[in-house]
C-alpha cells in the first residue's frame, strides 16, 4: 500500500510538470496512473479536471469536479479542497456563459472557504448575467407598446398607472430618450422633482438635441428653487429652436422670479462652481480679465476654460460688460 501511495506521488508529479509544460494528454495520462494508485485522493481528481478545463472540455470537468466533492464529503477532507472544486465548476459554467450556473457554484464556494479571487468572480458572473438578463428582455416592438399604454395613463390623469408602463417600456428599451422624458413628466405632475429632473438627464445623455428633454428639466428645477440651472436648461432649449415658446417662457419665469443676490448665493454652493473658483489657473484668468478685458478673447479659444467661463456667466458669478 505504501508503495502504490508512493508511485501515485512520483504520478502526480509528472503530470504537474506536463501541466506545466501544456503537455495537457502526457498530463491525463499520469493523472489517471495515479488515480488508479491511489482513488481516495481528491486533489488528484481537480487536477485532472483542471486539465479538461484547459482543454475546453467543459463537460467532463464540470463532471470530475462533481466527483470530486461527493469523494471529498465522503471522507471529510478540508472545506479548501472541496472549495476549489466548487469554484472550477463555477469557472468552467463561466466559459461557457451559462452565468446562472457560474453565480450558484461560485456562491456554494464561497459557502466552504471565503476566497477572495471568487468572490470577484461571483460578483462578475452576476453582472454579466444580468446583463444578459436585461439584453435578452429589450424588445423595442413591446416597448413601443407600454409607451403607448403610458399615453393612455397620462391622458386619464393616472400619473401612477402612466409611471407603470413607461418604466415598463424602458426595460424593454432603455436607449430610448423619450421613454424617459415622458416619465419625467409624469413625475412631474406627482411632485417628484428629483425622479423627474434624474430621467430628464438620462434622456439628455441619450440625446442631447431633443428639446423636452432641456424643458422637463428646466421645470423640474425652477420647482427644486434653482432657478440658475433652470434658466440655463431653458436657454440650452432655445439653442435647438429658437422660436420654441415653452422654453420662452421658462427662461422668462426664471428671470422675473429670480433674485440675482439669491441666485448667486446659490451658485457659491454648487460643487462645479466652487471647484471652478477655487482653481488657480481659472483664478489668474478671472484676475486677467477684470484688468485686461480682451484677455477674455483668448482664453476662449481653449474649449475647456471657454465652458468653465460659461458655467461663471450663467450663474452669475461673473459678468462681461
Amino acid at each position: 500500500m505504501a508503495a502504490d501511495m508512493q508511485k501515485a506521488i512520483e504520478e502526480k508529479e509528472k503530470g504537474n510538470a506536463a501541466y506545466a509544460k501544456k503537455d495537457f494528454e502526457t498530463a491525463l495520462k499520469h493523472y489517471d496512473e495515479a488515480i488508479k494508485l491511489d482513488p481516495a485522493n481528491i486533489a488528484l481528481l481537480t487536477n485532472k479536471a483542471a486539465v479538461y478545463f484547459e482543454q475546453a472540455a467543459w463537460k467532463n470537468c464540470i463532471d470530475l469536479c462533481e466527483q470530486a466533492v461527493e469523494k471529498g464529503r465522503e471522507q471529510r477532507v478540508d472545506y479548501k479542497i472541496i472549495a476549489k472544486a466548487l469554484a472550477r465548476m463555477g469557472n468552467a459554467y463561466m466559459k461557457q456563459q451559462d452565468y446562472e450556473n457560474a453565480v450558484k457554484y461560485f456562491n456554494k464556494s464561497l459557502t466552504e472557504h471565503r476566497n477572495p479571487d471568487v468572490v470577484t468572480k461571483k460578483n462578475e458572473a452576476e453582472k454579466l448575467l444580468k446583463d444578459k438578463q436585461r439584453l435578452a428582455y429589450i424588445d423595442p416592438q413591446k416597448s413601443l407598446e407600454e409607451k403607448e399604454k403610458g399615453n393612455e395613463y397620462f391622458k386619464k390623469g393616472d400619473f401612477p398607472g402612466a409611471i407603470k408602463h413607461y418604466s415598463e417600456a424602458v426595460k424593454r428599451n432603455s436607449d430610448d430618450a423619450k421613454l424617459y422624458s415622458n416619465r419625467a413628466a409624469c413625475y412631474t405632475k406627482l411632485l417628484e422633482f428629483q425622479l423627474a429632473l434624474k430621467d430628464c438627464e438620462e434622456c439628455i445623455r441619450l440625446d442631447p438635441n431633443f428639446i423636452k428633454g432641456h424643458i422637463r428639466k428646466g421645470h423640474a428645477l425652477m420647482a427644486l428653487k434653482d432657478s440658475a440651472k433652470a434658466e440655463s436648461s431653458f436657454r440650452k432649449a432655445l439653442e435647438l429652436d429658437p422660436q420654441n415658446e415653452e422654453a420662452k417662457d421658462g427662461l422668462l419665469k426664471c428671470l422675473k422670479g429670480s433674485d440675482p443676490e439669491a441666485r448667486r448665493k446659490r451658485a457659491l454652493q454648487d460643487p462645479e462652481i466652487q471647484q471652478i473658483l477655487g482653481d488657480p489657473a481659472m483664478q489668474m484668468i478671472l484676475q486677467q480679465m477684470q484688468s485686461n478685458p480682451e484677455a477674455l478673447r483668448e482664453h476662449l479659444q481653449n474649449p475647456d476654460i471657454a465652458g468653465k467661463i460659461q458655467k461663471l456667466l450663467e450663474a452669475e458669478i461673473i459678468g462681461i460688460r
